[in-house]
């Protein structure tokens, strides 16, 4: 089975250098650093450290209070972090600046991994949420190089998808140290596909480990200073394609009973940015880029949030949130980061990717859900605009949901712990 992946793999190399080609027409960083891609990645990092591997921008927020624990508890140890994507590099680079070496994790080729894993020799591999790549699983442990899984989770689809691979799933589980799942039942999908019991930790999800920085905060404060607002903003977050028409046209119908509603506008991907300001023109709104620092007038209606690694002090700046990707069906985001601004949360019906973390929030009145309708959005921010006190209780109740379920960095920290001492 193994093998048959390892021919495909080389096979399909002409359509994945087309697809780069082709997503970098949109986003041309998808054109460089191609190199690293194949494991070539000398004189960009240092040997025998902790390995980090966050496939994109998510799983790089989530690991961002791991990474800097992990410098705090080891800081002779040098980190590398790798990703997949341009965006999630640049949120590595924005977070971490040089204090961690960053290149992106090579294609799964046993070459490519060879020659990656020749030149890092980590002490340590660490793998947020789940990604299962054979070829380098299987050097990784062939090395004797510990590897966690960690903030790990598993969906039944996902878990029923696995299961048709048979042994070979149940042997590749075997090969990683320790799973450190999200919770009971992502921990029981892994025992069924085979993972020994041994090798799995519930931990919880450090998703919940987040506190604004006091660098963050001050911008917050510097933001409210400048722009002086004294009436309602809403921000809709992380959108993806097909919801920006209806976050729109809701707006448009709330500007109506609230004239001076701000929205801010923050798409998922800037690959996008230009597609959602053409959106915002062609209905005549006012508004202003984030990324041009101008600060919004009376007369603004909408900020479209055009820059990256900003968003968790721009939803400081709002009253209501929207967490994109829940009305279509991509799964949803992070809810998590309003959440520790207090204000109340709306999303759409579409998070499968958050489907734990939101269930607590909905069951706690923490979080709204509203349908992919520009009627439901309406009704959702109107009934909310329409009732502070209410909108304030929402807020709180989520916040408490943060507070209560942090504990999972932790737990982490401390199987990290077992085997870096070990070494």
């Amino acid at each position: 089975m193994q093998i048959l992946y390892t021919v495909l793999l080389y096979l399909i190399q002409p359509f994945v250098w087309l697809r780069l080609l082709w997503r970098s027409c949109k986003a041309p960083a998808y054109r460089k650093r191609w190199l690293e891609r194949y494991g070539f990645c000398q004189n960009k990092v240092e040997p025998n450290g902790i390995l980090l591997h966050a496939v994109s921008v998510g799983e790089t927020i989530a690991a961002i209070p791991l990474i800097k624990a992990l410098q705090q508890q080891y800081p002779n140890l040098p980190i590398t972090v790798t990703t997949m994507t341009p965006t999630g590099s640049e949120r590595v680079q924005s977070s971490f600046g040089d204090s961690v070496h960053h290149v992106y994790l090579p294609y799964d080729l046993p070459c490519a991994i060879n020659r990656f894993l020749k030149t890092t020799q980590p002490k340590l591999v660490i793998i947020m949420e789940t990604e299962l790549w054979p070829n380098f699983i299987g050097q990784c442990y062939k090395r004797n190089i510990p590897l966690i899984l960690a903030n790990a989770r598993l969906s039944e689809r996902s878990a029923n998808r696995y299961r048709k691979l048979g042994r070979a799933i149940s042997h590749l589980l075997s090969k990683i140290s320790t799973v450190a799942a999200q919770n009971k039942q992502d921990g029981e999908r892994f025992i069924s596909l085979g993972l020994p019991s041994d090798h799995l930790a519930i931990t919880g999800s450090i998703k919940f480990d987040i506190d604004l920085t006091t660098q963050q905060q001050q911008k917050i404060t510097t933001l409210k200073q400048q722009w002086q607002l004294n009436h309602p903003v809403f921000i809709a977050a992380s959108t993806h394609s097909g919801e920006d028409e209806i976050i729109l046209s809701a707006f448009e119908r709330l500007l109506q009973t609230y004239p001076n509603l701000l929205l801010i506008l923050v798409p998922r991907h800037p690959e996008r940015f230009k597609t959602v300001e053409k959106l915002i023109n062609d209905r005549g709104l006012n508004y202003i880029n984030r990324s041009s620092n101008q600060v919004p007038t009376q007369q603004t209606q909408v900020i479209l949030g055009d820059t990256m690694g900003e968003l968790i002090e721009l939803y400081g700046m709002a009253d209501i949130a929207f967490v994109g990707g829940s009305l279509v069906k991509h799964g949803g985001h992070n809810p998590l980061e309003p959440a520790l601004h207090h204000i109340p949360i709306i999303s759409g019906e579409h998070f499968f990717n958050f489907k734990v973390i939101c269930e607590q929030l909905i069951s706690a009145n923490g979080m709204i859900t509203c349908a992919s309708s520009e009627d439901a959005l309406y009704s959702a921010v109107n009934a909310l605009l329409a009732n502070k006190s209410n909108s304030q209780q929402i807020g709180e109740q989520a916040y408490q949901v943060l507070k209560q379920n942090q504990g999972a960095l932790n737990r982490l920290l401390n199987i990290i712990n077992h085997y870096l001492c070990a070494k």
